[in-house]
């Protein structure tokens, strides 16, 4: 298996994280993130699902199966990068979906110490009666899911709704989109701001986790 990492490698948490359905582990979003991340100490490990992977030789064009079928693939990763201290799993939109699915067996058994969700992806655009979250009801695991208030895959509006567990802490991002992209104009915000903010949030949440 292929990573890509970011950070100190003597850093003592590390994070791992799965790409969204449809960009690679090197998206600029990915990218960005990660090097976020780094700069405030984390050792950050990026890995590719098997059919993104594909589309890198492959000349057809491989769609995402489902999430649920992609869990296997995500405990090989944690097997393989096997770091010496606190490990986080999470990712971007499909990647954090997958980790929330495999975390609370992880965690029951010492191997993580947390979940970190980037724009959780709580129902397809336009279809809110298509809820993602019935497992995140009994979630055991702590998690921090950071979400953008206008997220098209669930806005603070409708996640405010949602019966989620109590390990579980929404943090918001304003006039953030499912990249966590907030328009300047309208917010005061930008996208490097965004991404500070967010890295600063989840240092103090994982120092937390990894006493």
């Amino acid at each position: 298996m292929t990573f890509l990492f970011d950070g100190p490698q003597d850093a003592r948490i590390t994070i791992l994280l799965a790409h969204g359905a449809g960009a690679p582990m090197d998206s600029a979003s990915m990218t960005a993130t990660a090097g976020a991340l780094a700069v405030v100490g984390f050792r950050v490990a990026r890995f590719e699902f098997s059919y993104m992977a594909g589309r890198r030789t492959d000349a057809g064009r491989k769609l995402p199966p489902r999430a649920e079928t992609l869990k296997p693939e995500y405990l090989a990763a944690v097997a393989a990068l096997d770091p010496a201290g606190p490990l986080i799993i999470g990712g971007k939109s499909m990647g954090g979906r997958v980790a929330s699915m495999i975390a609370d067996e992880l965690h029951t058994s010492g191997k993580i110490a947390g979940l970190l969700c980037l724009g959780y992806p709580f129902h397809p655009p336009a279809k809110p009666e298509q809820l993602r979250t019935r497992h995140l009801a009994g979630l055991t695991t702590p998690a921090l899911i950071v979400q953008g208030t206008r997220d098209e895959f669930g806005t603070r509006d409708e996640v405010q709704a949602y019966s989620l567990s109590s390990a579980i802490e929404v943090f918001w991002l304003e006039d953030g989109d499912h990249d966590l992209k907030p328009r300047k104009s309208v917010s005061g915000f930008s996208a490097a701001d965004h991404l500070k903010t967010t890295a600063a949030k989840v240092a103090g949440w994982a120092e937390g986790l990894a006493r």
